[in-house]
């Protein structure tokens, strides 16, 4: 079995949960780290295991042929630029959420993808989370029938008490409550329904609550998603609420409803005066240490020995959600429908 060696691109936050996720994977180990900072080899060895180089010059990490892929953590506006520079190397990329800030940029990132022939992996993890994997087996077993409507929901108050709320509060870092955040769910939404877009309608606003205040954008906004087979979808991104973290599941179909961790079924003639109970773990920390990386990036380098694009979180998937997002954000900006 090959060894995937893995190099690191920002020493910061989600390093530190993507690093012992990989780290984890059968076939894969983290051996360098790019940094702005520099940073002790010694050290990152000793708290990371095996042996790790440390580089504050990312064409030098690019350049060094025994790294195979690469993680990028790096702050959302480097993200577009280093994922280019990392599939001209020739490297594998798992690419930290958001893909950029913009659909062009986005863009960018799928022409050097294809022609470098790379195989890429999105940090969409929920997808890989037992909520959406319990949530997506009752869709795929029809429990539900035909769904026609669904609602998937992301409040998290993203405040000073957390480490990126320095850099996720300006505009170029953050961008909107629905691409800094919310994506997950906006993906999420796309994943159980199933059917092409065909318009968004969003509407933003924000808190009056001084703890937001440095905000350089609006921090709660509602979208309204139209589907090409006549579904209809609802995805809020709420980032200033105070409150627990809740990622809200509701969908409706022909023969049943599912609720977060609760579902009733014609098909399984479950009480309707009741709800049912689903076995599953709800997504209840926007801490990157609670998150299912290591499920996602197992499947990533198993898709990499198998050949195959990356199952659920592929390029492709994220280009979506992506393209859904800031037709979203254009929408909320002017106040209009956008057909895609």
């Amino acid at each position: 079995m090959k060894t995937y060696n893995v190099g690191i691109i920002g020493y910061g936050w989600v390093a530190t949960a993507h690093i012992p996720a990989i780290n984890a994977c059968k076939q894969a180990q983290v051996t360098a780290i790019c940094s702005s900072r520099s940073l002790d080899p010694a050290e990152l060895s000793a708290t990371h295991g095996g042996s790790v180089k440390a580089y504050t010059d990312l064409d030098a990490m690019l350049a060094d042929p025994e790294i195979d892929a690469v993680s990028i953590c790096s702050y959302s506006n480097l993200h577009a630029e280093q994922a280019i520079q990392a599939a001209k190397a020739g490297k594998h990329l798992i690419i930290e959420k958001p893909l950029a800030l913009n659909w062009e940029d986005c863009q960018r990132i799928a022409a050097a993808v294809e022609e470098a022939g790379v195989k890429v992996c999105v940090c969409f993890e929920c997808r890989f989370s037992s909520q959406f994997v319990a949530t997506k087996a009752v869709i795929d077993q029809g429990l539900l029938g035909d769904v026609h409507y669904g609602e998937v929901d992301y409040y998290h108050g993203i405040g000073p008490w957390y480490g990126q709320f320095e850099w996720n509060v300006k505009l170029d870092g953050g961008r909107s409550a629905l691409l800094t955040a919310g994506c997950h769910a906006l993906d999420a939404l796309l994943l159980c329904m199933g059917s092409e877009v065909k318009s968004v309608s969003s509407y933003s606003t924000r808190s009056n609550s001084g703890i937001f205040e440095p905000y350089e954008y609006d921090t709660t906004s509602v979208t309204i998603v139209t589907f090409a087979n006549g579904k209809v979808g609802k995805c809020a991104a709420v980032v200033d609420c105070l409150q627990p973290y809740y990622f809200h599941t509701h969908l409706c179909g022909s023969e049943g409803s599912l609720l977060d961790n609760k579902f009733h079924s014609m098909k399984l003639h479950t009480d309707k005066s009741a709800w049912s109970q689903l076995s599953m773990t709800m997504l209840d920390s926007g801490d990157v240490s609670d998150h299912p990386y290591q499920n996602q990036f197992q499947a990533f380098f198993d898709a990499i020995d198998a050949g195959e694009e990356m199952p659920l979180t592929n390029l492709a998937a994220a280009m979506e959600t992506h393209r859904v997002i800031f037709a979203a954000d254009e929408s909320a900006r002017t106040g209009m429908p956008v057909s895609l």
